[in-house]
């Protein structure tokens, strides 16, 4: 039997010479292979240009401009001219006007921005741009508030006031009296301190402008150039207290601040503590409480505090904040110079309140002979107090200083 009969696969055993299949093959042309590689190649450069290259602006068109213009440079390079009229020295000193475009990446607006405008010299556009700065008034001391060297004593936190060697007393050497009108010498008289000065330039300015001469002023320990504004204050005819730091009720929630007197405190202390505040400023005639509603009712507290002020020759002047305040009775028992407002002016901060409560402190005057308000510095207080002031006197009251009003310390003898 012939090996080439077809016949013998018939005869041969399963699995022996099994036919291979040729592999599918899509039927792609050489052409449409050569464009898939150009555009793979694209893509990979793309991709390198993205991750490599730094142009956040993804290649829009952009023109870099210079602000301002190197003048010096542009004038090394210019022939020299042997004369320059003034109107060509000028030009030369003006920025030329250059225009940009700025397109937007994301809408394609285009943007025309000139830079450096003609005509209006550097110089000139700095000006109008600058804005003006409103200073805070400066105090402008005066020869006449000087300090009396006979009253000052060292402590370890400065000079402090005293009583001179000669028995002269602070509250006698810067006390301001006024002499009342011929014919008028019984006129009611009338005291007024107005408290919280020194803290605010423009509101202790405001009181010295509008607040005649006899109301007394009472600067806080706390606040800036309180030298200057003192000697000012004296200056202009004022007499000044200094305001303590004292413990409230509610400390130290309500804080008067740094080296407040406390309760708590030994008597030793607090007159450490009173010293740090006697020395803030010279030319004061008395002391007053920044706040201190507990410690002006604790005698044990207050009792060495008030002798300690009237040691130094100083008048002691409650505000009238505090009912239970006892600087009265201490005072008179120690024999300190000694006032108490009757009034606290603007309690209630408004302007017919204060009204009010002038027109009452005024009766008071007229029934008593004298009277003593006190009040904060607030603009509508010195402004209402500054109207009341300017006809007080065609009325027959008579304005004082705190001194003139003030229970007399007796010398001893």
């Amino acid at each position: 039997m012939s090996t080439d009969d077809p016949t013998d696969d018939l005869h041969k055993p399963l699995g022996q010479n099994p036919k291979k299949k040729k592999p599918f093959v899509l039927p792609i042309p050489v052409v449409t292979r050569a464009i898939a590689a150009a555009l793979g190649l694209c893509v990979a450069v793309l991709a390198g240009w993205i991750v490599f290259v730094n142009d956040p602006f993804g290649g829009e068109p952009m023109v870099v401009v210079s602000a301002q213009p190197n003048k010096t440079a542009e004038r090394a390079a210019a022939p020299a001219k042997p004369e320059a009229a003034p109107a060509a020295l000028a030009d030369a000193d003006k920025p030329a006007a250059k225009t940009i475009t700025i397109i937007d990446g994301s809408t394609g607006k285009r943007q025309e921005i000139t830079v450096g405008q003609p005509g209006i010299p550097t110089a000139q556009k700095k000006t109008e741009l600058k804005t003006e700065a409103r200073p805070e008034p400066k105090p402008e001391a005066k020869p006449e508030a000087s300090v009396d060297p006979r009253l000052l004593d060292t402590s370890r936190h400065g000079a402090i006031p005293k009583i001179a060697p000669d028995g002269a007393r602070p509250a006698d050497i810067y006390a301001r009296p006024v002499k009342p009108q011929a014919g008028r010498a019984d006129a009611p008289r009338i005291a007024i301190v107005i408290e919280g000065l020194g803290i605010g330039a423009n509101g202790t300015a405001e009181a010295l402008a509008k607040l005649p001469a006899p109301i007394s002023l009472a600067f806080a320990p706390y606040g800036t150039d309180l030298e200057r504004w003192v000697a000012r204050a004296r200056g202009e005819g004022h007499e000044v207290l200094l305001q303590i730091g004292m413990e409230p009720f509610d400390y130290p929630d309500n804080d008067p601040g740094p080296q407040t007197l406390l309760a708590s405190l030994t008597p030793e202390q607090n007159i450490d503590r009173l010293h740090w505040f006697l020395s803030r400023f010279q030319g004061y005639v008395g002391v007053t409480s920044l706040m201190g509603a507990r410690f002006t009712a604790t005698d044990s507290a207050l009792g060495p505090v008030i002798r300690e002020a009237g040691k130094r020759g100083l008048i002691w002047f409650d505000n009238g904040t505090s009912p239970r305040s006892v600087a009265g009775q201490i005072s008179g028992a120690a024999n300190v110079a000694f006032a108490k407002a009757d009034a606290v002016l603007d309690a209630v901060p408004t302007a017919a309140e204060i009204d009010n409560a002038l027109a009452r402190l005024e009766a008071t005057a007229r029934s008593r002979g004298l009277a003593i308000g006190a009040a904060s510095a607030l603009p509508v207080t010195i402004e209402r107090i500054a109207q009341w002031a300017k006809a007080a006197e065609a009325r027959g009251v008579m304005l004082v200083p705190v001194s003139m009003v003030a229970n007399r310390a007796k010398t001893a003898s």
